[in-house]
């Protein structure tokens, strides 16, 4: 027996024994310095991304979300690296959390693009709450933004919600991103009216008019005088064209007020509005 045990130890390899074992421990030392030093940059990094966010702005919900996936993300490399440190294959782990992603991301395809959708919105604000936006059909104004989808409440108060990622990638409308608009209107008065009459007219209004802008400012070069031209002779009378600047926010009263008093002015004049009509011409041929 004591034969067979000297021989049971004389077959250990001791020397290799000794080796992995000093392998191991300075391979766990470095696992150990890389995690503390892995976990105090994972923190600096954390809050120098909240600060970036906050000077930007961006929304308290966004960077709040936006972190716990990035510590996450951080997280799972840092575990990565000292898996590898310690000599364990890292290769089946990648492959199988790479697998469960795929698999998550395609069953929420949909949902991931509304919430990168959204991601985006408020990274990039191309509206903010309150703007009067028309997009996907819809005209309202925005409500509220939320990661996965943009609440508007329309002009007869109902409310909509538009998916982020529709309303990212697609043509949207923000007719409140410009402190200025231009209110465009069109007349249409019978032939053989006078032109310098009506033109005279309609410019007296639209210079006379409390808020609408008389001159160019200098905060926005677009912004010009009031304008009127004759845009189109039509079957039944002629078209003129009005153009006049005003604040975004007295848009709707303007143009609502504009129409009604050049209808009034030129109704009072004695200026015909043209009807369609057709003329019929009989031959006899008696």
């Amino acid at each position: 027996m004591t034969t067979i045990i000297d021989k049971l130890f004389a077959a250990v390899p001791y020397e290799q024994l000794w080796q992995w074992g000093l392998t191991f421990c300075r391979n766990l030392i470095v696992a150990a310095i890389v995690y503390f030093l892995g976990r105090y940059l994972i923190k600096m990094l954390i809050k120098l991304f909240t600060k970036m966010l906050q000077r930007s702005k961006v929304d308290t919900t966004l960077y709040t979300f936006l972190n716990s996936i990035i510590n996450v993300v951080l997280w799972f490399v840092l575990v990565i690296v000292i898996v590898g440190i310690l000599g364990i294959e890292t290769s089946s782990f990648i492959a199988l959390f790479a697998s469960a992603g795929m698999a998550v991301g395609m069953a929420l395809s949909g949902t991931l693009q509304n919430f990168a959708g959204g991601v985006m919105i408020l990274l990039f604000r191309p509206f903010k709450v309150g703007d009067f936006i028309e997009a996907q059909g819809y005209a309202g104004v925005v409500k509220e933004i939320q990661i996965f989808n943009t609440i508007i409440r329309t002009g007869d108060a109902q409310i909509i919600l538009i998916p982020n990622g529709t309303l990212s990638s697609g043509t949207m409308k923000n007719s409140s991103k410009e402190l200025y608009r231009r209110v465009d209107l069109e007349f249409q008065f019978e032939y053989g009216a006078n032109y310098d009459e009506v033109r005279k007219a309609i410019m007296d209004i639209l210079q006379n008019h409390p808020k609408v802008i008389q001159a160019p400012v200098s905060d926005s070069p677009i912004v010009a005088a009031p304008w009127m031209g004759l845009i189109r002779l039509g079957d039944s009378g002629v078209t003129v064209v009005t153009r006049s600047w005003v604040k975004g926010t007295d848009y709707w009263e303007v143009y609502f007020n504009l129409n009604e008093t050049v209808y009034q002015m030129l109704k009072e004049r004695g200026f015909m509005f043209p009807f369609n009509r057709v003329d019929v011409n009989i031959l006899n041929n008696n």
